[in-house]
């Protein structure tokens, strides 16, 4: 008679995310998609706190970036706690810890940023909103457009989660707030979107509306699990952007605004870099095959370090170092 042979157990597959909602919303829906693609494993949520989270009451450009929304993460996935993270593509630098890797890159959402406006503005668009009137936005990149086409409207910073924030202009401390149309859509709150601001008013962040899952570059089998999630057209859009974005050596919290197109296998990137004021502008496109899409980011960003952008970096660097 053959011994009985036990079979060895799959590995349960640890989920890292931010404690946010919106974080656990997005890490919900990979892990429901993980678990349709492979119904015979286990995949588990392990969630964190990140120093964004935690420090509510500064600029975010005050406090710096480099992994403002994902250290914590980082951190656990070195040390063995976790195996993948899940983040808004647009929150993870350019620069990743030696040993992880962007693993895969989901299909995006609308990319574009999102006016939500106070009640007695119903009638009102961006361009209409009355002289003076105080527009929430958290985003340096935002915050340089909008001056730019409006310089009538007054800026203000705001912080919080996306309730949190939503609170505020509907207390009447904002008469409008800018927020990413992606994270009013995956959190059921589309009807609070006023107006799809438009790419000639305003370039959206770079990775905005997609998800970038990040792991340990060895984990072969994580790996493995992640291309059932990869979007292909969005990866290489994303992947463009972000190399735009590190050749620059720009991070999250500077005035660096993207937009692409794909059509076929043609890419077309679009980039700005944009002073505080909104007075200098450096602007540009590229187009050729999405199979080179890093190439495309560099190349935009030599055509715009021609035209002064790096000049206007170095600029904003100074002014939010005093600051």
């Amino acid at each position: 008679m053959s011994p009985t042979v036990t079979p060895i157990a799959a590995r349960t597959i640890r989920i890292g995310s931010r404690k946010s909602q919106l974080a656990l919303v997005q890490t919900y829906w990979v892990q429901e998609q993980l678990q349709k693609a492979f119904p015979e494993r286990t995949f588990e949520v392990h969630t964190m706190s990140t120093q964004g989270d935690k420090i509510l009451d500064v600029a975010l450009a005050k406090i710096g970036d480099k992994g403002l929304f994902t250290k914590e993460l980082e951190v656990g996935m070195i040390n063995g706690d976790i195996d993948f993270a899940v983040h808004s593509l647009k929150d993870l630098p350019t620069h990743l810890p030696e040993g992880l890797v962007l693993g895969c890159v989901t299909e995006r959402e609308n990319p574009a940023d999102a006016l939500v406006v106070h009640e007695q503005h119903k009638d009102k668009q961006l361009d209409t909103l009355p002289q003076g009137a105080i527009v929430g936005t958290s985003s340096l990149r935002r915050l340089a457009q909008l001056r730019h086409h409006y310089p009538h409207l007054s800026f203000k910073d705001v912080r919080g989660n996306l309730n949190t924030r939503l609170a505020k202009l509907d207390a009447g401390e904002y008469d409008a707030l800018i927020l990413a149309a992606a994270g009013l859509q995956r959190l059921n709150m589309a009807d609070r979107i006023h107006q799809f601001i438009p790419a000639e008013i305003s370039l959206h962040a770079v990775g905005q509306g997609a998800l970038g899952i990040e792991c340990r570059g060895d984990d072969a089998e994580v790996l493995l699990l992640l291309k059932a999630l990869e979007h292909k057209p969005t990866a290489y859009r994303c992947y463009a952007e972000r190399s735009f974005l590190r050749s620059l050596e720009g991070g999250c919290q500077v005035p660096i605004g993207v937009n692409t197109t794909l059509e076929g296998d043609q890419l077309t990137l679009l980039g700005i870099v944009i002073s505080l004021d909104g007075q200098k502008v450096a602007k540009d496109s590229v187009a050729g095959l999405a199979t080179e899409a890093e190439a495309l980011g560099l190349e935009l960003a030599q055509r715009l370090r021609q035209q002064g952008a790096q000049e206007i970096l170095d600029e904003i660097l100074a002014t939010v170092q005093r600051s």
